[in-house]
């Protein structure tokens, strides 16, 4: 079998609801984030997705604490990994604070929820001036897509201007955390029919079936984020030992797609990073 293009395997480690009574080696603290980082990227990861929390242990955007976790990453592997900060409000955050912490942060690389940060069109324009500012900045944006009619919004974004760029990066989901059970790639189907071909696309997914939704994407050209944020469980419903567990699960099955897991400066260039 010809191997295709690499495929981009991203960690999101922690999320931003669970916490150690879910898993005792749920990554929090900064030093834990370094850890997970190395046991990630040693088991294929090129990126990892960071969430960050405030002394209480809940969500937060605080640009402090961003940068201690970046540091702490970056310290343990070095430019081995792209480091991608979220933006997610979890019902807190206002689309001006989510905007603000980004740009007072300027990461190298951020996940963005077209529904949070441009619900509305009356929020096109403000939507419009960040995504430009990202792209002057050069920061690496991939916008979080959540269902069929998501992906329409986002390819009329993209011809309309407000998302810049000639090819971008998108995270499409499967299933929901209000939903519960495994999700099913059978939801990826809708979701690449509605999609611009041009787009640099990856998939999450939840529960135990998060892996073969994963080789689902590789055999289609997507590349995976996999991690304790969405999934704690093996494909054999054992709960894994840690994340580096979930990520070898996946590199194991690459080959078998007749793709190879990509490096992480293969993921750069793949992103024009």
């Amino acid at each position: 079998m010809s191997d295709l293009s690499p495929m981009m395997i991203a960690v999101a480690p922690n999320g931003a609801r669970k916490q150690k009574a879910d898993h005792r080696s749920l990554p929090i603290t900064p030093l834990e984030l370094a850890g997970a980082a190395v046991e990630c990227r040693d088991a294929g990861a090129s990126m990892i997705h960071l969430h960050v929390r405030n002394i209480e242990g809940g969500h937060s955007l605080d640009v402090y604490a961003y940068r201690e976790a970046i540091a702490a990453v970056r310290s343990a592997v070095g430019d081995e990994m792209i480091i991608q900060v979220t933006t997610e409000a979890v019902g807190i955050y206002s689309i001006d604070q989510q905007i603000q912490m980004v740009q007072e942060l300027k990461p190298e690389a951020v996940s963005l929820a077209v529904r949070e940060l441009c619900p509305l069109a009356e929020n096109e324009v403000k939507a419009a001036n960040f995504f430009a500012w990202l792209q002057k900045e050069r920061v690496s944006a991939q916008y979080i897509l959540y269902s069929a009619e998501d992906v329409q919004r986002f390819d009329a974004l993209r011809r309309s201007g407000v998302i810049p760029g000639d090819t971008v990066s998108a995270l499409y989901v499967l299933g929901r955390y209000s939903e519960g059970g495994a999700s099913s790639s059978v939801e990826l189907l809708p979701m690449l029919a509605a999609a611009d071909s041009d787009v640099i696309w990856s998939v999450c997914a939840f529960g135990a079936t998060e892996a073969s939704c994963m080789l689902v994407a590789a055999g289609l050209g997507g590349h995976a984020r996999v991690g304790f944020e969405n999934n704690m469980q093996l494909l054999n419903g054992d709960i894994a030992p840690n994340n580096g567990a979930l990520i070898s699960q996946v590199a194991s099955g690459v080959a078998s797609m007749g793709r190879h897991v990509a490096s992480c400066s293969e993921a750069r260039s793949l992103l024009g990073m």
